[in-house]
């Protein structure tokens, strides 16, 4: 049986279009799959397809409501609240100016 292909970050970056240096950091912080090679960062192909499966963005889809959960969301709705009094925020004085009141030096 033959030894399957290790690909460089570089091979790596390459496919996914994006640096070596994001691959080799990704993998350090372990987010993605490699082997290890003394002190170099290898993948095969069985890395890479996880990879790109990782970092597969599905798009959403809207949930259809059903008639008996929509009927307890009209149900369950709360009369619309009162405004809650807010309180004006206020900023505090720099630190420069603080430490010039009290007559430190910087």
């Amino acid at each position: 049986m033959a030894p399957p292909r290790l690909y460089l970050p570089e091979d790596v970056g390459a496919v996914l279009g994006c640096s070596a240096w994001w691959v080799k950091d990704r993998a350090r912080r372990r987010l993605i799959p490699y082997t290890r090679v003394g002190r170099a960062y290898r993948f095969t192909s069985e890395h890479l397809a996880e990879i790109i499966r990782m970092h597969e963005a599905r798009p959403a889809v809207p949930q259809q409501p059903t008639p008996l959960a929509a009927s307890k969301t009209l149900r369950s709705s709360t009369p619309p609240s009162l405004p809650v009094p807010t309180t004006r925020l206020q900023a505090r004085p720099p630190r420069r100016s603080r430490q010039d009141q009290f007559g430190t030096a910087a």
